[in-house]
């Protein structure tokens, strides 16, 4: 009788791990920002079925890179487990943390188990609160651990080098449109150095936005705001209805 194959949990452990970086990396990075008024979500993605970006409760969105299967079944299950809290509760109840925690356990569970791969997916749960510093973003990589973000944050693809340009350039107090070029820039830049052109046709985009008179927070930007908002960045300024609900 032959032996087994011996692999120790250590090793089993960084190969899991790196399963999951390897697919995470296939897919096309994202960021994150604050702004004066609020979070923005971008991220290149040329399908207008498949959003990376997506409202979860009142004050709370969802980002997510990797196999979108995966992160839809996360999102889904985020969205049930804040109606069902907000309806047992109170709509205060629902935070941005207490959601973190679930998909952190959710995702820890998984990557744990060796009766099925780890998943290959990194999330974002954001909150705007009702001043800057009551914003929260917390990034939770394929393991489910989870890291209090500030400013800014990239996942998916080369987010270790667009975190980097996004930390020597973003400031607090920054515009919607000052925000969108800087995260357009980021996302522009090739592993090589190089920059390429991102289409506004290829850009999703969508902020949680405190100024909106309503509970619900969350809104998309696309078409001509976005192409505004596109353009006043590149000019330096702001544009007049940036904050008007997109169609």
């Amino acid at each position: 009788m032959s032996t087994p194959f011996y692999v120790s949990p250590q090793q089993a452990m960084a190969d899991r791990a790196e399963y999951a970086r390897k697919g995470i990396a296939r897919g096309r990075s994202l960021v994150v920002l604050q702004f004066a008024d609020g979070i923005v979500f971008v991220g290149e993605n040329p399908s207008r079925a498949l959003h990376k970006f997506s409202e979860i409760y009142d004050r709370i969105g969802f980002a997510a890179a990797g196999k979108y299967n995966e992160y839809e079944n996360l999102r889904i299950g985020g969205v049930r487990y804040a109606d069902l809290r907000g309806y047992t509760y109170d709509r205060d109840d629902v935070t941005a943390r207490g959601l973190a925690n679930v998909y952190a356990q959710t995702l820890g569970t998984i990557f744990s188990s060796a009766a099925e791969k780890p998943y290959e997916v990194e999330l974002v749960v954001a909150e705007v609160g009702e001043t800057p510093e009551g914003d929260q973003i917390y990034r939770l990589p394929h393991d489910g651990s989870i890291v209090d973000e500030h400013g800014s944050v990239a996942v998916g693809g080369n987010a270790e080098q667009i975190s980097s340009y996004l930390d020597q350039r973003h400031e607090e107090g920054m515009t919607l449109a000052e925000a969108l070029k800087l995260a357009v820039q980021a996302l522009s830049r090739d592993t090589n150095g190089s920059e390429r052109e991102i289409p506004a046709e290829r850009l999703e985009v969508a902020v949680l936005d405190r100024t909106r008179p309503q509970k619900r927070k969350f809104k998309r930007i696309s078409g001509g705001q976005l192409s505004r908002l596109l353009d006043a960045g590149a000019a330096g300024g702001d544009v007049e209805g940036a904050s008007e609900d997109a169609e």
